[in-house]
């Protein structure tokens, strides 16, 4: 573990700064840079590349339940906490639904405002005719409002 630490650090800092803090032979991680890879590792490079073309297919949405079953009908089998540790080391990260919230309640018995415009949104003056709307967005600080209004004059739009 400490030897990949090395390796992912090595252009940050010197190997021999890093092997004397992390208490470490330079000949040691010299050594385990040279070994051949071993079984476990190889595996884990193919599941990986697997695991990246699964993920594509699905847009980015597969959880590990998914790509489990998905990589069974490849052909391998691998557990779930194997497939999360290896979608974290290839930056796998999936995507979820956020949760439909209702902002909005019709049914209530406070007086609803009068419809002035009729549907009638061609208007030849500037100034004369104004619509606006408002709106809640989430954000990481919390939720937001957002207000529009709008003039309904168009010089250029003829409809």
């Amino acid at each position: 573990m400490k030897y990949a630490w090395i390796q992912s650090h090595r252009k940050e800092f010197s190997i021999a700064s890093m092997c004397e803090f992390l208490n470490v032979s330079r000949s040691g991680f010299y050594d385990w840079q040279d070994a051949p890879k071993t079984e476990r590792e190889k595996e884990n490079e193919e599941l990986i590349e697997q695991l990246g073309i699964l993920f594509q297919e699905g847009r980015g949405t597969y959880g590990t339940r998914r790509l489990k079953r998905k990589l069974k009908e490849v052909g391998y089998t691998v557990s779930r906490r194997r497939i999360s540790r290896l979608m974290k080391r290839a930056g796998l990260v999936c995507k979820t639904k956020r949760k439909f919230r209702v902002t909005t309640d019709s049914k209530h018995k406070q007086p609803i405002a009068p419809n002035l415009l009729e549907r009638q949104f061609t208007v030849d003056k500037p100034k004369q005719t104004c619509v606006g709307d408002i709106t809640s967005i989430e954000t990481q600080e919390g939720w937001l409002y957002l207000a529009v209004v709008i003039d309904l004059y168009f010089p250029h739009l003829k409809i």
